[in-house]
């Protein structure tokens, strides 16, 4: 008898931990939309680095104080603000039902790490579990960044400067008994960040960075491939018309093997003598297929092959036997992408520009050892229209301004720039 009840026992104490009252959604919900303000005005256009300052304060100052119902209902919220874009690229393989299902995982998961943060109470013991936030990335998808929000504020965003926002509030709320607890928020002062902005650096040469806006239902289309392709040469003819001296474009904006296709790899060295072009497309060696970057300059090639796959898009990180089913099932038994051991540098008149595609713009790694120069390619056209390309853009600032590098970033699908600080 004790066997058969001790499953309810435990079902009714998780039951149980998770009731909250109306006063706790509506502060939970306030929490997920403060937290998640900035990426919805930065993605109309619309920066108040006060309002975000204040947004991410206020919210993280309520999470120290919140109950563990109140931190249910905050993590689902900002699981569905952040991520409720994922699945978007199921629409094109015919599986509309999975968006709602996808988006649901992403919202119930970071609606279980707050419950679990939830059972510390102690403001000065909640303060290392959110820094410690930077390190989780679950099956490696690691676009939840917790210092992101302060991006475009008044405050810095290096992990001390996190860390200091951070341990300020908790103390605030431990000595909220206390009438000079107020004053502790001059410790703020230590986190503001006194640099001005600076205008993008001055690239090694001058550049064109393309846009491009391929129907992704459409550009895999045998019967599209002769008009993307004349598409793309007719970019790299007027980069050199306008006198430019490096091109680059969008992630696998040539929709087809280009190491198979002779005749296109010749044409594009013919063009790399008046000009160098950086261009997306796959590779296919050894009985592997990469996503791949390909580099002309003076009639040779050079390829980079991606290091970092997107999880669930181009690989499943998952066992083997769990992998195939799933690959079977959804991606008529295809098998994942192969990846590079290290990321790939060109050098272009002297100068190193080192390769991120895509998914590999928003992973730090790329952005050390010294580089000045990342040149990234994507497509987002899988995802728009979302907040997925504003989200991807904030994090590759956050990167950028904390490295100080410049990031050529080639997209189909939403804005190209340079970002630079």
């Amino acid at each position: 008898m004790k066997n058969k009840t001790l499953p309810r026992s435990r079902l009714r104490f998780i039951l149980a931990s998770l009731k909250f009252d109306r006063r706790q959604f509506g502060e939970g919900l306030l929490i997920g939309a403060l937290f998640s303000l900035f990426i919805y005005l930065e993605h109309f256009g619309l920066r108040f680095e006060l309002l975000n300052s204040l947004a991410i304060l206020y919210a993280y100052y309520r999470l120290f104080k919140a109950s563990q119902g109140t931190l249910v209902v905050a993590g689902f919220f900002i699981g569905t603000f952040w991520f409720y874009w994922v699945g978007f690229s199921f629409r094109y393989v015919d599986m509309w039902w999975m968006i709602p299902l996808i988006s649901l995982v992403f919202s119930l998961g970071y609606t279980f790490i707050f419950w679990l943060i939830g059972f510390v109470s102690h403001p000065l013991l909640r303060m290392p579990l959110f820094f410690g936030l930077i390190f989780y990335e679950p099956l490696s998808f690691n676009w939840f960044k917790p210092e992101l929000p302060f991006i475009h504020t008044y405050f810095g965003i290096q992990l001390w400067q996190f860390a200091l926002i951070l341990a300020t509030l908790a103390l605030v709320v431990y000595f909220k008994e206390r009438r000079w607890h107020p004053a502790l928020l001059l410790l703020l002062v230590g986190a503001v960040d006194y640099s001005s902005e600076q205008k993008s650096p001055k690239l090694p040469l001058d550049t064109k960075v393309v846009q491009t806006s391929l129907d992704q239902s459409k550009k895999w289309l045998p019967g599209e491939r002769r008009r993307i392709v004349l598409m793309n040469f007719a970019y790299i003819a007027q980069a050199i018309h306008e006198g430019k001296k490096l091109i680059v474009l969008p992630e696998s904006t040539m929709p087809l093997y280009l190491n198979l296709n002779p005749h296109l790899q010749k044409q594009l060295k013919v063009f790399s003598q008046e000009i160098d072009i950086i261009i997306g497309a796959l590779l296919w060696e050894d009985e592997n297929a990469y996503n791949a970057t390909y580099f002309y300059s003076g009639g040779n090639e050079q390829i980079a092959k991606k290091m970092i796959l997107v999880p669930f898009g181009e690989y499943i990180p998952l066992p083997k036997f769990l992998r195939d089913l799933i690959n079977k099932a959804f991606f008529d038994g295809g098998n994942d992408f192969k990846t590079a051991d290290a990321p790939t540098d060109f050098e272009v008149q002297g100068e190193k520009l080192r390769n991120a595609i895509c998914y590999e713009a928003t992973y730090e790694l790329f952005y050390r050892g010294g580089i000045k120069y990342i040149v990234a390619i994507s497509n987002n056209a899988w995802f728009v229209p979302s907040t997925e390309p504003t989200l991807q853009k904030l994090l590759i600032q956050l990167y950028a301004k904390r490295h100080g590098v410049t990031v050529l970033h080639s997209v189909n699908g939403s804005q190209s720039m340079v970002i630079g600080y």
